[in-house]
């Protein structure tokens, strides 16, 4: 059977360089890694995983804590973390916490001391995660915290963009369905909100109060948003948003005729909903590739990785059939 040595003699390299094609092969060029990986295919050569693992100390995995993989945004982050760290030849463990926030810590701790390091998705309890989190591999995907690197989204201007939007049909009193009180995500979509409110002195935005992020939760919402008399509606998320206008219809309201709905991240079902759903577009996947390349960084690289807080993750506005002008702007 081939080993590395033939591998290397063949095509030219170092046994060094070997290795990391099929250990770490982002930090190969793309030429050499496929020199080798076809040299190694020719010759029958199969890299000794474990043995490598061992020497090295690490266990070749990550984790990945999310509070919910029933919501779609959670499961298309999983998508992109697995895909990423796969490419990097790193298996992913998920944990969901289930939207219990006393679980977080316990999570992370656990598998902060059996991975190489941890994915942590939008926390319900940051500052004890945060504190766990200390001297450990650990990247924040949907957050942020001082201290530690992180992939977020610019959620108070998409809230902006939504509230704009809503206030260019003619919307001047628009409610707010929250999310759960201690998701960082949720923080800055009320941020947003309040910048709305401060640039456009006749916009009212009514606060209904949080909710949990899923289904039920936005259909909890749909009564208090009728009977506060808003003629639009922005809901935390997409989920939610699908509960909160099948509790309209089931009430015989007419979307978006009698009340416009937003959401927010543009999963799967906003699209096949019954009324296509107006919400903020995100690169889902793409949130979670990236969250992996910073981690990868910090398991490559420890003394130059630094804590890095990438720039706010771009999105747009999606509008579909769920938003429309206010009623009392039609014409008559």
């Amino acid at each position: 059977m081939a080993t590395i040595h033939d591998v290397a003699s063949v095509s030219g390299v170092s046994t060094t360089t070997v290795s990391r094609v099929f250990s770490q092969p982002n930090q190969v060029t793309e030429s050499t890694r496929l020199r080798v990986q076809a040299i190694a295919t020719a010759l029958g050569y199969r890299p000794n995983r474990v043995a490598a693992l061992l020497r090295s100390g690490k266990t070749g995995t990550v984790g990945l804590l999310v509070p919910d993989l029933e919501n779609p945004y959670f499961a298309m982050i999983t998508k992109g973390v697995q895909a990423h760290a796969r490419e990097s030849g790193l298996t992913t463990f998920v944990v969901d916490s289930d939207e219990i926030p006393e679980r977080e810590p316990k999570f992370l701790r656990l598998l902060a001391t059996q991975t190489d390091g941890v994915l942590l998705c939008s926390p319900r309890a940051l500052v004890e995660d945060a504190a766990t989190a200390k001297g450990f591999n650990v990247v924040l995907v949907n957050s942020t915290y001082e201290g530690l690197p992180s992939v977020s989204v610019d959620y108070a201007a998409a809230m902006l963009q939504a509230a704009e939007h809503l206030y260019a049909l003619g919307h001047r009193r628009i409610a707010y369905v929250g999310g759960p009180q201690t998701s960082w995500s949720d923080r800055m979509r009320r941020k947003g909100l309040t910048t709305a409110v401060e640039q456009k002195a006749d916009l009212n935005i009514i606060d209904l109060g949080s909710f949990a992020p899923r289904v039920t939760g936005g259909a909890a919402a749909a009564d208090l948003a009728v009977a506060s008399g808003a003629t639009a509606t922005i809901v935390f998320n997409d989920l939610m948003a699908i509960g909160f206008m099948n509790r309209l219809t089931e009430r015989g309201l007419s979307i978006p005729s009698q009340m416009s709905v937003i959401g927010c991240d543009d999963t799967f079902v906003a699209q096949f909903a019954a009324v296509p759903l107006t919400t903020f577009h995100i690169d889902i996947t793409g949130m979670g590739a990236r969250a992996v390349d910073l981690l990868n960084k910090q398991l490559t690289s420890p003394s130059d990785s630094g804590v890095v807080t990438d720039t706010p993750w771009p999105g747009e506005l999606v509008v579909r059939a769920s938003s429309g002008v206010a009623p009392d702007r039609r014409p008559s």
